[in-house]
């Protein structure tokens, strides 16, 4: 490699002095406008420095002239949002959910705010608008486990359904009639042929009417001796079409043999008072509310 500097004859720009196999680099200063540029730029970060939050300190960090970041504009934002709610989250408190859904400026209001709240904790579960998952039921029918008036909706909020941290919590669990062995598999096949029976898919008619015994005898007490729930103890009716987890024979099965234990979080403590409000509010209205 040569270092030797000279001008190059083609373009009569100097070299830099370097040479790697036969090629010669060319001394081209930086366009003006680049270098002003640059500069402005350096000047510039120079200024962002003085002015806005820059370099870490040993126990804190350089606050700037300002002394604002985005953390701060964001509180700033949020407490002007909470400046304009207050007002109504006033009235929220002092009154019951009834009267907020007979309050046409508090119901439009919770209908907002509730829908907000129903997206960011309730949606993954029981899936956008309410229309249910597998296993977590759709809030748009009137199908309810544990009621659905405003009312039955705001308790099931505030303390969870199988919520183990909540002492209040909507307890009821089914017996695993067949893990904990206590109906044998023939009695359990005949029990499903009898739940089967009340939508007229049974397939064994005399399966059916053994089953009929069965379901006196271990499930009536919970679902009702028409089969048709107790929303006291979050018993499903097993006559209509709307099955949690699945009413086919196979899953039926599976349900009787190892039973469900279907939880919801207790959401008092983790969401205000007023919030709860709102979200019973707009659950009640997604058109399964009694």
């Amino acid at each position: 490699m040569s270092t030797k500097v000279e001008k190059d004859q083609v373009s009569g720009t100097d070299t830099t002095g370097h040479e790697w196999d036969g090629i010669k680099e060319l001394n081209t200063p930086l366009p003006s406008w680049w270098v002003y540029v640059f500069w402005i730029t350096v000047i510039w970060s120079v200024g962002y420095w003085v002015v806005y939050p820059s370099w870490p300190t040993a126990n804190d960090y350089l606050k700037g002239m300002f002394g604002t970041t985005n953390r701060t504009e964001l509180h700033e934002t949020m407490a002007s949002v909470a400046a304009e709610r207050a007002p109504y989250m006033e009235r929220l408190a002092a009154l019951d959910v009834s009267e907020i859904a007979n309050d046409s400026e508090l119901l439009n209001f919770s209908m907002a705010g509730g829908k907000a709240v129903f997206a960011d904790n309730c949606a993954p579960c029981h899936g956008t608008g309410g229309s249910g998952n597998p296993g977590f039921p759709s809030l748009q029918d009137d199908a309810w486990l544990w009621g659905g008036t405003l009312d039955a909706i705001n308790q099931t909020l505030h303390v969870g359904v199988r919520w183990d941290a909540n002492e209040d919590t909507r307890f009821n669990d089914m017996p695993a009639f067949g893990r904990d062995e206590l109906l044998e598999r023939d009695q359990i096949d005949d029990v499903v042929q009898y739940v089967l029976s009340f939508t007229d898919r049974a397939t064994d008619a005399a399966a059916a009417d053994r089953g009929a015994v069965v379901f006196e005898e271990n499930c009536a007490s919970c679902h009702g001796d028409d089969a048709k729930g107790v929303q006291d103890l979050g018993a499903p009716n097993l006559t209509d079409a709307i099955w949690l987890y699945g009413g086919s024979k196979e899953t039926i099965t599976e349900t009787v043999m190892n039973s469900r234990r279907g939880v919801m979080p207790a959401w008092e403590g983790r969401l205000d008072e007023e919030t709860i409000k709102m979200l019973t509010v707009y659950v009640h209205s997604l058109g399964g509310g009694q």
